[in-house]
């Protein structure tokens, strides 16, 4: 296990580092970035995400300083054309921001064949729903191209809210804003596909 964060001595939570420190890799529990080449902390790569700004609705009002302490709490991977990133089913703890590639997201229907949701590029973020509530993935988040992203695991996150709370408020309303509204969207289609009926 990692470090206990805590406050005024009281012990908050007990983290698992996001990579093992013996042998480099993510914990057992995140299967998919165990099969992607895992490049080092995110630290060498906020210019890049701070260039997302004008191309990212999650980080459209996030400072040069807030991204230098988000890349620092943040690891990235490569993966290769055809690679998942995320499984559909797997419970995993992590969101990716994608740097570079692009990602095609699909999800399996009832006659278990596998359905084209959409297409991601640099800027986009997944994987937030899981992060936030330990259920299983939704979708299948897979390479088109080679692709680069960063992941923020769940206890990197607990960690950024305890050392930096005004920065960590700050992504958690991003998220609930992600969120709700692709919650609307979702909404919006099916009453959509119901009034086709």
């Amino acid at each position: 296990m990692g470090a206990s964060y805590s406050m005024k001595g009281v012990p908050l939570v007990q983290t698992a580092p996001t990579v093992d420190q013996d042998t480099g890799e993510p914990p057992q529990h995140n299967q998919s970035l165990r099969a992607l080449s895992h490049l080092g902390s995110g630290h060498g790569v906020s210019q890049q995400i701070f260039e997302m700004i004008g191309h990212s609705r999650f980080f459209s009002d996030f400072t040069r300083s807030d991204i230098e302490l988000l890349a620092r709490g943040m690891q990235i991977y490569r993966a290769e054309a055809g690679q998942a990133l995320i499984r559909e089913g797997e419970i995993d703890d992590y969101m990716l921001l994608i740097i570079e590639g692009q990602v095609e997201i699909v999800k399996r229907d009832r006659r278990d064949m596998l359905q084209p949701m959409t297409r991601v590029g640099p800027g986009a973020t997944l994987g937030e729903m899981s992060m936030i509530d330990g259920e299983p993935r939704f979708a299948t988040c897979t390479a088109v191209v080679p692709t680069t992203f960063a992941a923020l695991s769940r206890d990197g996150m607990v960690k950024l809210i305890l050392e930096e709370p005004s920065l960590g408020a700050k992504i958690l309303i991003k998220l609930v804003t992600l969120l709700s509204a692709r919650l609307r969207q979702t909404s919006h289609n099916l009453l959509h596909y119901m009034e086709q009926r």
